[in-house]
């Protein structure tokens, strides 16, 4: 009996210590920001400060120009695009962390390369990536939020989510899904048998991103700022559209219901970034597969 004790402990004992050594993952909450590129920071300004009725956030996250406030913890950076421009126009995802000392820690312990932790201009610490296509996401971790009063006008207090291009659907839920932990939220396509669009929720929240799938490799910046977009919560696309117009935005599409089931409006900023006004939950059930994961609220 004392043999087989001895001979069990040499057994358990490296695996007990590999998991005690193995990173855990800290929470990641939500999305913290979208960045944008512009060619004309004013038009922007303009855009994000009149149309959308956002007021001006103190200080920006990371590297951004201009920021607008959604709500005391989200916001929309612009930053000025390249010369020539590039063809994307959505420049970065942040989401946010309750510890990003030892998120970055997980993520180096699995292999991905990850940027040094820096402080933004708040005080706030983040680190910068790429994910396996090579779009830019960052964590930053959460602070006391400053207080926030909501502009007169503002179409919106909630970033929902975020959709960008993706060509190899295994390759990014090897990164979000099995890695980060992301859960499926919804995913369905223009037929029912087809999937064009993947939604996943962070971990612990039910901000998502959505891949754009089925989009060729030289798709144009046209078509870029259509599929590389946000999505702002409202109670009503239909108010939404009227108060867009109320605003000086005459021209835009009609609210309809998508897909997934919900209401929905799109514009688009003055570099063609489609920003999208969705409603919380869906008024019919969605094609293609139902929702996994519970709805956003306000």
């Amino acid at each position: 009996m004392k043999l087989l004790t001895v001979v069990c402990a040499a057994i358990w004992l490296p695996i007990l210590l590999a998991a005690r050594q193995d990173p855990i993952r800290p929470k990641i909450t939500g999305i913290a920001y979208v960045r944008v590129f512009s060619t004309n920071l004013e038009n922007s300004r303009s855009f994000y400060g009149k149309i959308i009725g956002l007021g001006p956030a103190s200080l920006c996250s990371g590297a951004g120009q201009s920021c607008f406030a959604i709500n005391d913890h989200q916001h929309i950076q612009i930053v000025s695009a390249n010369t020539p421009p590039q063809a994307n126009f959505l420049a970065q995802v942040a989401f946010a962390t309750n510890n990003i000392r030892k998120l970055r820690q997980y993520l180096v312990a699995h292999g991905i390369s990850v940027g040094a932790i820096a402080n933004d201009r708040r005080g706030a610490k983040y680190c910068e990536l790429l994910d396996p296509e090579g779009h830019s996401i960052a964590f930053i971790e959460t602070m006391t939020p400053p207080r926030f009063t909501p502009a007169p006008d503002q179409l919106s207090t909630r970033l929902l989510h975020a959709g960008f291009v993706v060509q190899n659907r295994e390759l990014e839920d090897a990164f979000y899904q099995r890695l980060l932990g992301f859960r499926m939220y919804w995913h369905g396509g223009f037929k029912e048998a087809q999937t064009d669009w993947e939604e996943i929720q962070v971990p612990d929240g039910n901000d998502w991103i959505e891949y754009m799938l089925n989009i060729p490799s030289t798709a144009d910046h046209k078509e870029l700022g259509i599929q590389n977009h946000f999505s702002l919560g409202v109670s009503s696309a239909k108010a939404a559209v009227a108060l867009i117009h109320a605003h000086g935005l005459r021209k835009t599409d009609q609210p309809e219901i998508g897909r997934d089931g919900k209401w929905a409006v799109d514009i688009y900023d003055p570099d063609l970034t489609r920003v999208e006004f969705m409603e919380f939950t869906p008024a019919q059930a969605p094609c293609c597969s139902p929702y996994m994961a519970p709805h956003p609220t306000p």
